[in-house]
């Protein structure tokens, strides 16, 4: 494989917005696929104070090529001041899923 497969975290306010964005990243062949967790409990650091929200979690796949410019278009889009936008690079795999995670983002 040319390309080093990565998985980015991002969490979002719903579902709907959720999907809104994995659906754009996926259309727009910045990522290979994007899986929703709903649910998700978060408690942060924001602005002086400890907060809880509910959120959604979304794990996208895709490479480390397409990477920066995912991450742009997960910021335009996100409705958050600061997105959390984390990649983490899968070290490894099923060799045919990879290949499948790169030819999804191949333009």
């Amino acid at each position: 494989m040319s390309e080093e497969s990565i998985v980015v975290f991002s969490t979002f306010p719903d579902v709907e917005t959720a999907r809104r964005i994995g659906r754009a990243l996926v259309e727009e062949k910045l990522a290979a696929c994007a899986n929703i967790l709903p649910q998700v409990e978060s408690i942060y650091r924001w602005k002086g104070a400890v907060e809880t929200a509910a959120e959604v979690m979304a794990l996208i796949k895709t490479t480390t090529w397409k990477y920066q410019l995912l991450e742009a278009r997960i910021r335009e889009l996100h409705p958050y001041e600061v997105p959390e936008i984390v990649s983490v690079r899968i070290d490894s795999g099923h060799t045919e899923y990879l290949r499948w995670i790169e030819q999804s983002v191949i333009e």
